[in-house]
């Protein structure tokens, strides 16, 4: 990896090219990102630069906690520390969020410096990871399209339930990996080869082609791609 960024998704919509042709493109607020700390083989056994991404004030974030209630000011002075450790200047604002990127060369990155959306180019490939909307506990056909029985009489009540799980005599049970119930949605994924499209260095956007995981205002990570 030689260079990466976090961002926040905007949204969807459409870009015109030279011939006209509309090209469906994803607006992502890239930086700018700040250098909170450096790794190093010496110290960490492996070379990565932290980032850290939107500022915050400290008592507008909160934790929750096993009752599911939110406590507020849950920076203790070790969390808050970890961002004057490495960069010690009161300057330095609270970041919400942090991601280590392990880049080939980390020894131009310097702790405290910006990472914009400048760093990217257009026509270039990226990979952006993000998480997928989550659709909570849902059924068989709605989490792995599948059929629904035949709406007609005598099936009763079971349109949307998965039916037959297997024979009863032989093995008398209900194999591994079968597509049932279950928790839909929210997990990470990475999509590939992204073209960048357009960058706008003033506003810190950056439009990729396609779509990428999760919802508007979610967190992505964008990186150069590894396959392209």
């Amino acid at each position: 990896m030689k260079k990466g960024i976090i961002g926040k998704k905007i949204g969807m919509t459409q870009v015109f090219d030279e011939k006209g042709n509309a090209i469906p493109v994803t607006v992502i607020e890239a930086g700018p990102c700040t250098v909170v700390q450096k790794k190093t083989v010496e110290n960490d056994g492996y070379d990565a630069v932290q980032l850290g991404f939107e500022e915050v004030k400290s008592q507008h974030l909160y934790k929750t906690t096993k009752g599911g209630k939110k406590r507020h000011n849950y920076l203790s002075a070790a969390e808050k520390g970890h961002f004057r450790k490495w960069v010690p200047s009161e300057d330095l604002p609270i970041l919400k969020h942090l991601k280590e990127f392990r880049f080939e060369d980390c020894s131009t990155y310097e702790c405290g410096a910006k990472v914009t959306a400048d760093t990217f180019a257009a026509g270039e490939k990226v990979d952006v990871t993000g998480l997928t909307k989550g659709h909570g506990y849902t059924g068989a056909v709605k989490r792995w399209n599948q059929h629904t029985l035949c709406s007609t009489h005598g099936v009763g009540p079971i349109h949307r339930e998965v039916g037959s799980m297997g024979p009863n005599s032989t093995p008398s049970r209900v194999y591994k990996n079968k597509h049932m119930a279950g928790q839909y949605g929210n997990e990470q994924v990475t999509i590939l080869n992204l073209k960048v499209v357009k960058i706008d260095a003033e506003r810190n956007l950056i439009a990729v082609k396609g779509a990428v995981p999760g919802a508007k205002d979610g967190i992505v990570f964008i990186r150069d791609s590894i396959k392209a």
